[in-house]
């Protein structure tokens, strides 16, 4: 196994990320990582054992940043998730291939389906969390702010499907409603 060069593994999330805009998942290697950040191959193994493991990191990293950008926890908050969560589907739903490329590899790969898992249960327990600080009381009587939780992350990921499946979908159009049922559920919760 190769010694490690002194870059950062964030150094290398980046140049996988940038790799990944430039050539396409079709055209990803651990060989174009390494090209892109300027080191050996050899490097790269050192610190991630396979692509799906660097794609892994790559779709963790975003999550983390999207969840971060969020830093208010009142109605500005309902716009910044909103404009977090269309960020995803920029650059021709970068984040939403990676993600469903993964859960693909999850379905043969126990061990991605688990990191998968992981990742899912972390984006829903944050959501969780952000709507508790919104919410006094969930919308709904026996509707749990956990189940929202699931249900606003599952509808974020299901729209990325009509996004990148729909060449006529209006995400612009689908987000002014979305804000506005979730305006509503804001109000009700309060």
């Amino acid at each position: 196994m190769a010694k490690p060069t002194g870059i950062e593994k964030s150094d290398l999330i980046t140049a996988a990320k940038q790799s990944l805009v430039e050539k396409g998942i079709e055209k990803f290697t651990l060989k174009a990582v390494a090209e892109q950040a300027g080191v050996t191959q050899g490097t790269i193994y050192y610190h991630f054992k396979s692509k799906e493991q660097i794609i892994l990191e790559i779709v963790q990293d975003i999550c983390e940043n999207s969840w971060n950008e969020m830093v208010t926890i009142d109605q500005q908050m309902i716009q910044s998730a909103l404009l977090s969560a269309k960020s995803r589907y920029e650059n021709d739903a970068f984040y939403h291939k990676l993600f469903f490329t993964l859960i693909v590899f999850g379905f043969t790969n126990p061990a991605i389906r688990q990191q998968v898992g992981q990742i899912l249960t972390a984006e829903n327990e944050h959501l969780c969390h952000v709507l508790e600080k919104l919410w006094d009381t969930s919308p709904i009587d026996g509707v749990s702010v956990e189940t929202w939780s699931i249900f606003l992350n599952a509808l974020i990921d299901g729209l990325a499907i009509q996004v990148m499946m729909r060449d006529d979908f209006d995400v612009d159009a689908f987000y002014q409603q979305l804000e506005k049922i979730l305006q509503t559920l804001y109000r009700l919760g309060k």
